[in-house]
């Protein structure tokens, strides 16, 4: 049985938070883990899993993504086609969580994302993933993304894909 100092366990979470700063490059803001988020087992229920991966991601989606009232003013918005979440390990009440996000892939009707929550100890807490169409909201159905908004989902996704993801996915969108 070999054992692991302090120092070298706090240096393994210091690599493992730089990892994840690389690979998922867009934090949200902290959120505690109250009381009635949690369940009857103690710890945080799935519905509020899904409510943070989802309200974590609005700014990045509206600023840097580019989905502005502008640009849904100009008739396009996105749908999501499919979501999928995957539970790794308890957030308990008193957690401090952050939700670390990246634009994975694009093409040109379709956007993958994929983040991870992790605690205050930088421990997977959940992967989420999930596939956006983009849409022409006078047809309510897939249209090509172009011009400079497509441009610039293509220079995020890579910038964000620079550092390879060492967790498995489960989604998956196809290339240009």
């Amino acid at each position: 049985l070999h054992r692991v100092d302090r120092r070298q366990r706090q240096m393994c979470i210091r690599d493992r938070f730089m990892t994840m700063q690389r690979t998922f490059p867009y934090l949200s803001n902290p959120i505690s883990i109250t009381q009635d988020m949690c369940d009857q087992n103690g710890h945080m229920n799935v519905l509020y899993y899904s409510q943070i991966f989802g309200e974590s991601i609005e700014d990045f989606y509206a600023k840097k993504l580019g989905f502005s009232q502008e640009y849904f003013d100009s008739g396009f918005s996105s749908f999501t086609l499919e979501d999928n979440i995957k539970y790794v390990n308890e957030c308990l009440m008193g957690d401090i969580i952050v939700s670390r996000y990246r634009l994975h892939r694009v093409n040109k009707k379709l956007i993958h994302l994929t983040a991870v929550m992790l605690n205050e100890r930088n421990q997977l807490c959940a992967i989420y993933e999930t596939v956006l169409g983009h849409i022409d909201m006078s047809t309510r159905k897939t249209a090509e993304m172009t011009g400079s908004f497509f441009d610039n989902l293509q220079r995020i996704m890579q910038e964000h894909t620079q550092a390879e993801i060492d967790i498995p996915l489960r989604l998956e969108i196809k290339s240009l």
